[in-house]
């Protein structure tokens, strides 16, 4: 969990930083927790944490924008990628593996920043076949973030 914890908060701010308390909790709550790991060092390359919605008592201001809109959804919390490992398909890879867990959920929700902005994302969600559906601000408007899902 340290090495996870270690790529989580150096992608900040794309995503937001964690201690090992939450990352605890992530593993019991989650619906999915993924690792991709790097061929040659068995090192951890990438993660996926998963949420199924509604119904997790979660302070994200996110992952309650989904819950009042959607009856049912899985939610990516997170995902990064070692900058060492981009372009390699991971991202896709972690995404893929956890829409064949859905589960029978009817979309897949996720958020990108718009400020700060993250283009990686944002290109990466459009490829994948993600619409976005809404914006808000977070963070007492210190960032903005792009709704989205993927009808499954």
């Amino acid at each position: 969990m340290a090495t996870l914890l270690t790529l989580n908060n150096e992608a900040v701010p794309a995503v937001n930083q964690l201690c090992t308390d939450d990352m605890s909790w992530f593993s019991g709550v989650a619906h999915t927790f993924l690792v991709a790991c790097h061929i040659s060092t068995s090192c951890p390359a990438g993660f996926l944490i998963g949420l199924e919605g509604p119904g997790v008592d979660y302070d994200s201001e996110n992952y309650r924008w989904f819950c009042e809109r959607y009856e049912r959804f899985v939610y990516v919390d997170r995902v990064v990628v070692a900058p060492d490992a981009w372009g390699m398909g991971i991202g896709r890879a972690l995404y893929t593996e956890f829409v064949s867990a859905a589960d029978g959920n009817p979309v897949l929700c996720a958020e990108v920043n718009l400020l700060p902005r993250n283009d990686r994302s944002l290109v990466f969600h459009e490829m994948f076949g993600f619409m976005p559906v809404g914006e808000q601000a977070t963070e007492g408007g210190s960032k903005r973030v792009q709704m989205l899902v993927l009808e499954l």
